[in-house]
């Protein structure tokens, strides 16, 4: 589909993490997660986005970028559905508006992917919610691929 799959480190520095991601000390936003320091400056990683980060300041040419980021995540959860560690996928597309980009090519890589990765009876369900530094944004549910439409899981 014309994506670069990237990786990133799991030991990540403050300004990665979250400055930038316009979120800066004492930002609100801050709260929403409880993160694993290892120092004032390292942190793990609490969501792949730094790896989206990275990848925009390497990008001097100011070329297209269409990038897949998967790896562990790590942060306190008071959820009882997640632990502490746990797997995120993230992607980046960034052009040229005459290109014509928008969520529909989102919508179409996330039912590809999942398809493919959970089986082609696969449901997905996109629900609009609030993440702190991206606009808009989409949660996306899948059905479980043991029971198939028993159940939605959160993606």
């Amino acid at each position: 589909m014309g994506y670069d799959v990237v990786e990133g480190p799991e030991l990540e520095t403050d300004e990665y993490c979250f400055e930038r991601l316009n979120l800066p000390e004492g930002h609100p936003a801050r709260d929403m997660q409880d993160s694993f320091y290892i120092t004032n400056e390292y942190l793990l990683r609490t969501q792949t986005s730094s790896v989206q980060a990275r990848t925009m300041v390497a990008n001097e040419e100011k070329s297209p970028i269409r990038i897949i980021t998967l790896g562990k995540t790590y942060r306190r959860e008071d959820d009882s559905t997640h632990s502490h560690q746990f797997n995120q996928i993230e992607g980046l597309v960034i052009d040229k508006k005459e290109n014509n980009i928008s969520l529909a090519d989102l919508k179409g890589t996330l039912e590809v992917f999942m398809k493919n990765m959970l089986g082609e009876k696969t449901e997905l369900r996109f629900r609009p919610s609030y993440f702190p530094f991206t606009e808009p944004s989409y949660e996306v549910d899948v059905t479980c691929f043991k029971c198939l439409r028993k159940r939605m899981s959160a993606l």
